[in-house]
């Protein structure tokens, strides 16, 4: 199993780059990682001042465990080659790039980031949040070594869709599942995309169960008050975790008897099973290191 999957990234939260509070705030927040934006949260006249902000920051090892990855302003517009070129000579754990519809843009990301120094730990994040990156996600997520994320930008893909934000996110299934597909195929992690009503608990921990559920390395973030039910929907929770121990201890004591049938609670446990057990151990114990 590769670090890529094992590093908990339950909790990814946004923060305005061209906020400094926000920033330093992020120092003490228990987000599993954060996407420090140059994109959607500053104004055109303040993207020269936030990138030089932002770069510090993700220089600055001040982050403690926090994964710490820069959102660049998407291909096609003004400011993206400098961004690019400012992420690379800072060096944070990923950068964070949008509407990603081909595997050609992960390709020119890469080289440009290589030549302008980027270290080889600062992976590419693919956000993809339109109709040709669902239909052509297999291709993105395969498309470098490097990038070894993707980011579901679920508020862009509902407006290319004409879609209404309803709770199930019945219309952007589809859209969803296709970008799971890519990423499981490919070795990748997904994140699932953002829940904008900040006052409404209820309907934001659902959605993260059903991201959970639907198999989301976990979720995408706008508000610090999402941190910590989100850490906890998306962690293993304690039933999974001693569940996993009997799955495991089940099949290793049937091995050791030679004997080709095992059962757990009356189900018919198989590889499969005590793969995924191990999996869900060890998220369980790499989450158990941040707390």
């Amino acid at each position: 199993m590769s670090d890529a999957i094992l590093r908990p990234r339950r909790s990814v939260l946004y923060m305005p780059g061209a906020n400094e509070r926000a920033l330093e705030k992020a120092k003490s927040l228990p987000a599993d990682a954060l996407i420090l934006d140059l994109e959607d949260a500053v104004a055109p006249d303040a993207k020269a001042e936030a990138r030089k902000r932002v770069a510090a920051a993700a220089a600055s090892g001040e982050y403690g465990f926090r994964e710490v990855t820069i959102r660049v302003n998407a291909p096609g517009t003004a400011w993206h080659d400098d961004d690019l070129r400012a992420a690379a000579e800072a060096g944070p754990d990923a950068v964070v790039v949008p509407k990603v519809e081909s595997a050609e843009t992960v390709r020119a990301v890469e080289r440009a980031l290589e030549a302008a120094g980027a270290p080889d730990r600062t992976a590419i994040w693919a956000m993809v949040e339109t109709p040709r990156a669902m239909l052509d996600a297999r291709a993105v997520a395969a498309a470098s070594e490097r990038l070894t994320v993707l980011v579901m930008g679920t508020n862009d893909l509902a407006k290319e869709l004409h879609a209404e934000h309803v709770p199930g996110r019945a219309p952007l299934l589809t859209g969803l599942s296709l970008a799971l597909l890519a990423a499981r195929e490919s070795g990748k992690v997904i994140l699932d995309g953002v829940y904008n009503d900040v006052k409404d608990a209820e309907g934001f921990e659902a959605e993260c169960v059903q991201g959970r559920q639907f198999g989301f390395d976990g979720k995408t973030l706008i508000h610090p008050s999402q941190v910590a039910p989100c850490n906890r929907v998306f962690a293993p929770s304690p039933e999974q975790i001693t569940r996993s121990r009997r799955i495991i201890d089940a099949f290793e004591e049937a091995t050791r008897e030679g004997r080709g049938v095992v059962t757990v609670d009356g189900r018919l446990i198989e590889n499969l099973h005590v793969e995924d057990a191990r999996r869900i151990l060890a998220l369980a114990e790499a989450v158990a290191g941040r707390e």
